[in-house]
């Protein structure tokens, strides 16, 4: 059992009732401005249409609920994984970007790898053949789990963004999903 993986985990495809805690553990990394380039918090509202870019066929948002300890038929949402199209043009359909939110109090317990571990997994049921990440430079621990997974080095955008007057460099880390199970090197 992966450490992160504790009886009554589940991994579900996310309903418009999940928004608002999607929204919040989104809202959450934006302090830190380590996961995203949103400096102000979104509403659930400025969220809606993203949420119906999803679908359970080729682009899901799952999130991953967790049994709470006080109350064995009450589930949490400790975070949450998508797949976004790439760039808009039918030529790159087999391409999807991944995004990944684990809520504060959970991450670095390997909830994270637990989700990609599944994304990648599911990723021919999707279609899906190339899955890339845009990822902040300095957000070393998120570089580290794609690297963990195989994904590689594609690509640098220095300086592209700026938060709190301190400039970025974005990373695009890819992998190529074949028809092997990808495991995380340990």
């Amino acid at each position: 059992m992966d450490k992160a993986e504790k009886i009554g985990d589940m991994i579900r495809d996310a309903t418009e009732s999940d928004l608002p805690r999607i929204v919040e553990i989104y809202n959450a990394s934006i302090p830190g401005r380590m996961a995203t380039a949103d400096t102000v918090s979104v509403t659930v509202e400025s969220r809606q249409s993203w949420f119906l870019q999803h679908n359970c066929t080729n682009r899901p948002l799952w999130v991953l609920e967790r049994e709470l300890v006080s109350d064995a038929n009450s589930y949490e949402i400790i975070a949450w994984i998508s797949l976004n199209s790439f760039y808009g043009r039918p030529a790159y359909n087999k391409t999807a970007e991944f995004s990944l939110y684990v809520a504060p109090g959970y991450q670095h317990q390997g909830v994270g790898s637990y989700l990609l571990q599944a994304i990648i997994d599911s990723c021919g049921k999707f279609d899906v053949n190339t899955l890339l990440g845009f990822i902040f430079g300095h957000n070393i621990p998120s570089l580290r789990l794609c690297e963990k997974f195989g994904f590689n080095r594609w690509g640098l955008l220095p300086d592209v963004a700026e938060l709190d007057s301190q400039k970025r460099d974005l990373v695009i880390m890819g992998l190529k999903i074949k028809n092997q199970h990808i495991t995380a090197k340990r």
